[in-house]
């Protein structure tokens, strides 16, 4: 039997969504204290997160790692706050956090990770181009990747840039070769 969410009467804090617990078909999000559904992401949409996090996977430096499709509390409230739990399909965060997070539990936290990445979908863009861009850009998070996994697979990379969130140099098709947050070069046709 499945038991089916019943929407809370008031907004959630993070400690009040992480009490909720995983929900079947598909996945959840905190957004200012809403609880948003999601539909559980498409098979091109999966690879190319994979094959994204094998290729980084090669270059991370030591004290960083890869991981797919976890918890980030952005921590833009308080705690007792209507909270934003975003799930980025691929995040780079520190050792340090992983070890929190099994000794503790609860989830990452914005200030632990290094780099979000999100595979747009057709149903997604405004929100990966708009709203995340904004949120992560809002939580500290000091890079964020936008791959597009349509023909041909472009890669959008975006860096903090102080008070105007984050700036970018464009879409990359082809082969994505950045210095920060680490070296790195990625054949993106490999994404497909």
């Amino acid at each position: 039997m499945t038991i089916q969410p019943v929407a809370p009467r008031h907004l959630l804090t993070v400690a009040e969504y992480l009490e909720i617990g995983e929900i079947e078909l598909g996945y959840s999000e905190l957004v200012e204290g809403r609880l948003l559904m999601s539909p559980s992401p498409a098979f091109d949409h999966n690879n190319a997160a994979l094959e994204l996090a094998v290729a980084l996977r090669a270059r991370l430096p030591e004290g960083l790692r890869v991981v797919t499709d976890l918890d980030v509390d952005l921590q833009l409230v308080p705690p007792d706050g209507p909270g934003t739990v975003r799930r980025p399909d691929l995040l780079v965060a520190t050792e340090e956090a992983r070890l929190r997070v099994r000794h503790e539990g609860g989830v990452l936290r914005a200030s632990e990770v290094i780099l979000v990445v999100e595979i747009v979908s057709p149903g997604s863009a405004r929100t990966d181009h708009v709203l995340k861009r904004s949120e992560y850009a809002d939580a500290g998070i000091p890079h964020y990747w936008m791959v597009d996994p349509a023909e041909p697979v472009s890669l959008l990379a975006c860096h903090q840039a102080g008070e105007f969130g984050y700036a970018d140099d464009g879409v990359v098709t082809g082969t994505f070769t950045a210095t920060e947050p680490f070296p790195v070069e990625v054949d993106l046709r490999s994404l497909r």
